[in-house]
């Protein structure tokens, strides 16, 4: 690629990567495929785009980790009901036509939009709830079900993490945004960047506009949630569920 070839990727990927920092997701709805457009057939723009969202995990990470936001504990958690569910879903998606699922995927990513639209109140407070054996047991089989979705498809899964984080286990949007980009954007994006790398092909030469626009646009939109507080992520979040919704039924 020219040197405007390079300067166009690192644009499409820091917009794309700080609004999906600020929001909680939805890097892919402008990235992935901005990589088809510019000529990658699909399971190539796949795997690039995976292994140029782990640069978003990393961007926000190192802004999250001054404000020290994540338990531990739960980190922990989600790593280990979440990695398995990526694994797998990276494994099949290669072999799968993917259209009917991504149209599931939006009417549920649009549901959830007006879901958050609809309760004013969702996430604007921390309170933790669920945390006894059974929560857990609930919480960790829909992140599981969802990291399935996040291995095998481009955009949305890290809203559906950011939403559930609020929903079940009472945390506000500010702290669910941090757990979902750091470990969804940072390790399970990073775990299925490997699966597709090494069942599929990347294009290494679009790699360091990729990386290096979605590790300013992590660090930039992480930046923003913190500083902005709850309601501006709700609405940032709502905004960008309802608009990746629609392209994913659209097509």
């Amino acid at each position: 690629m020219n040197v405007l070839e390079q300067g166009l990727l690192f644009a499409i990927a820091l917009g794309a990567n700080t609004f999906s920092a600020f929001s909680g997701g939805g890097a892919g709805l402008v990235q992935f495929p901005a990589l088809i457009f510019l000529g990658l057939p699909f399971a190539v723009a796949l795997a690039t785009h995976k292994v140029a969202t782990v640069a978003l995990g990393l961007g926000a990470t190192l802004r999250h980790a001054r404000e020290r936001s994540l338990e531990r504990g739960f980190a922990l958690f989600m790593l280990a009901v979440g990695i398995p569910g990526v694994v797998l879903g990276a494994g099949v998606v290669l072999h799968v036509p993917g259209r009917l699922a991504e149209i599931a995927l939006g009417v549920l990513t649009l549901g959830l939009g007006l879901y958050s639209w609809g309760r004013s109140g969702l996430g604007q407070e921390h309170a933790p709830r669920h945390r006894d054996r059974r929560g857990y047991l609930t919480g960790g089989a829909v992140l599981f079900l969802i990291a399935v979705l996040n291995g095998s498809l481009t955009s949305g899964t890290g809203l559906f993490v950011t939403l559930w984080l609020v929903r079940w286990f009472g945390l506000d949007y500010r702290r669910a945004v941090a757990y979902t980009l750091v470990l969804v954007g940072l390790f399970w994006n990073g775990t299925g960047a490997l699966v597709l790398g090494t069942l599929g092909h990347i294009r290494w030469s679009w790699l360091p506009a990729l990386l290096a626009g979605s590790l300013a646009g992590g660090y930039l939109g992480a930046h923003l949630a913190i500083v902005k507080g709850n309601r501006w992520i709700k609405r940032g979040f709502e905004l960008v569920t309802v608009v990746i919704g629609i392209k994913l039924m659209l097509g």
